[in-house]
């Protein structure tokens, strides 16, 4: 079964197209790149495949569920992160892993042990009662990834999670993500570094809500005689005609 199913998925918002009949499968334990310039509609069909806003038309499962009739089971099977908002800066570490195993339907047994396990692997244990905010971005996000998985969800969306941070940051943040693709995680994630796309098993690239391009790097960079996936997204989105989202 596939992690993820998606046939013809359109989203319109009255005369608006923002999703305009996508169709791609994701396989489970894949990294799929989900990349478009601002505007292409990327964040539309990601909050479809979260169960957070119906589709117009078309169909997709997600994690084995429905879209139309499974919203709130997808809801519990996935892991989401956004680069804006993930963490309560005014909780502490140990509360908003608390508030997050709770959303997830952990039990208390279950938080405990997890929270001893997360803040340990990110060596957080001195700062756990610390507030979010007294942390540096990068370990904010590290610790959102975390937290995105404390309940060892099928899938785990990513909205543009490493940005504005440093290029060692990225690199660890990537490290986690590799180690939860080898777990057997599906990772679905959105990125603007095109030096990340590269670690991609997989890449779509949206122009204009469609999806323009679809195959392994390598493959993409062969079929646009390109040196690395920022040519080949370049080429793409020169044909862009809409702006932002």
């Amino acid at each position: 079964m596939k992690a993820i199913s998606v046939q013809n998925l359109t989203k319109r918002f009255g005369s608006f197209t923002a999703v305009d009949q996508i169709t791609f499968d994701v396989e489970q334990g894949e990294i799929f790149g989900f990349l478009g310039a601002n505007g292409a509609g990327k964040t539309t069909a990601m909050r479809m495949l979260c169960g957070l806003s119906m589709p117009t038309s078309g169909e997709a499962t997600v994690a084995g569920f429905d879209l139309y009739k499974h919203p709130e089971k997808i809801k519990q099977s996935i892991g989401y992160m956004s680069q804006k908002f993930s963490l309560y800066e005014d909780l502490t570490i140990r509360e908003n892993i608390r508030f997050y195993g709770g959303i997830y339907g952990l039990s208390n047994s279950e938080i405990k042990t997890k929270t001893e396990r997360l803040v340990s692997s990110l060596k957080l244990d001195k700062k756990i009662n610390s507030l979010v905010k007294s942390l540096p971005l990068g370990w904010k996000q590290k610790l959102s990834f975390s937290v995105a998985m404390i309940h060892d969800p099928r899938i785990v969306f990513l909205d543009e999670p490493t940005g504005g941070v440093d290029p060692i940051t990225r690199r660890e943040f990537w490290t986690m993500i590799f180690e939860a693709a080898n777990r057997g995680t599906t990772v679905f994630v959105t990125t603007h570094y095109m030096d990340e796309a590269e670690y991609c098993n997989r890449v779509s690239i949206m122009v204009d809500g469609q999806i323009a391009a679809l195959g392994a790097p390598d493959e993409l960079k062969r079929t646009y005689v390109a040196t690395d996936m920022g040519e080949v997204f370049l080429q793409l989105a020169r044909g862009a005609k809409r702006g932002d989202d």
